[in-house]
C-alpha cells in the first residue's frame, strides 16, 4: 500500500508539472532557459523517498517529457538526465527525515539546475545536437539556476509535505516535519511553534489557582503556627 501511494502521488505530480511547464512556463518567453518545474518535482520527491525512488521517478518523468510534444530531441535524453539528478538528490535526504534548515535543499536545487543543464548539453553533443552552443551555455546555466531557485520555495516544500503525508509519516504533522514556503523564503528563526505551545500550556489559567491555593495554604499554616506560639507565650 505504501508503494502504491508513492506511485499514484508521483504520477499525478509529474503529469501536472509537465502540463504546467509546457502550457504555461514554456510560453512566458523568458530569456535563456525555461523554469524546470518537472525537475523541482523530482527533487522534492527524491528528498523524501531517497536515491532509489528519486532515480525511478526521475527516469519516468524524463521519459514522459521526451515523448511529450513539442519535444524535438532524442528519446531517452531527458530521462537519463533526470534519472541521474534524482539519484544524486536522493543521497541528500536527511537521515532523521527532518530538515534543519532550508540552506541544504536550496543548494541541492542550484546544483541540480546546473548539473541537469550541463548533462543535457553534454548528451546533446554526443548525439550531434549543438543547440546549447548556439544559445550560449553560460547564459543557460545562469538563467536555469536563477529561475529554479526562485520557483523552488513555492513548490519543493509543498511536494515534500504531500509525499510525507501520503506515507502517513509522523514527521508531516510535527512542527519541523511539515515544510512551509515561508521557512524556505526566510530561514531566520524566531520562537518555534513547539516552544510557544509549551509556554502556552504553562500559562494556562487552569494551573494558576493550584499554585495560588498551595501558597495560600502555606501562608495559612504559617499564620496559625505563629498565632499558636504567641498565645503560648502569653499563657506563660
Amino acid at each position: 500500500m505504501l508503494h502504491l501511494n508513492r506511485i499514484v502521488l508521483s504520477t499525478c505530480l509529474v503529469v501536472f508539472a509537465l502540463v504546467v511547464q509546457i502550457c504555461v512556463l514554456a510560453r512566458l518567453q523568458l530569456p535563456g532557459a525555461v523554469p524546470d518545474l518537472l525537475l523541482l518535482v523530482v527533487l522534492g520527491l527524491a528528498l523524501v523517498y531517497g536515491h532509489t525512488g528519486g532515480a525511478l521517478i526521475g527516469f519516468g518523468a524524463g521519459l514522459l517529457a521526451d515523448f511529450a510534444p513539442p519535444a524535438d530531441h532524442a528519446a531517452g535524453r531527458y530521462a537519463l538526465v533526470l534519472c541521474v539528478i534524482g539519484y544524486l538528490a536522493g543521497l541528500a535526504k536527511p537521515e532523521s527525515g527532518q530538515l534543519r534548515s532550508a540552506t541544504g535543499p536550496m543548494l541541492v536545487v542550484v546544483a541540480a539546475a546546473i548539473g541537469a543543464t550541463l548533462l543535457y548539453a553534454g548528451v546533446g553533443i554526443l548525439v550531434g545536437d549543438d543547440a546549447a552552443r548556439q544559445v550560449g551555455l553560460g547564459k543557460l546555466l545562469f538563467t536555469a539556476a536563477l529561475y529554479d531557485l526562485l520557483l523552488a520555495p513555492f513548490t519543493v516544500p509543498l511536494i515534500m509535505g504531500l509525499a510525507r503525508r501520503s506515507e502517513n509519516d509522523p514527521m508531516a504533522d510535527s512542527a519541523g516535519g511539515g515544510e512551509s514556503p515561508s521557512r524556505w523564503i526566510s530561514t531566520a528563526g524566531g520562537v518555534s511553534t513547539g516552544r510557544i505551545g509549551r509556554m502556552s500550556r504553562l500559562r494556562r489559567p487552569g494551573r494558576a489557582p493550584r499554585i495560588g491555593s498551595q501558597r495560600g495554604g502555606l501562608l495559612a499554616r504559617t499564620g496559625k503556627n505563629r498565632t499558636a506560639r504567641i498565645k503560648g507565650v502569653k499563657r506563660l
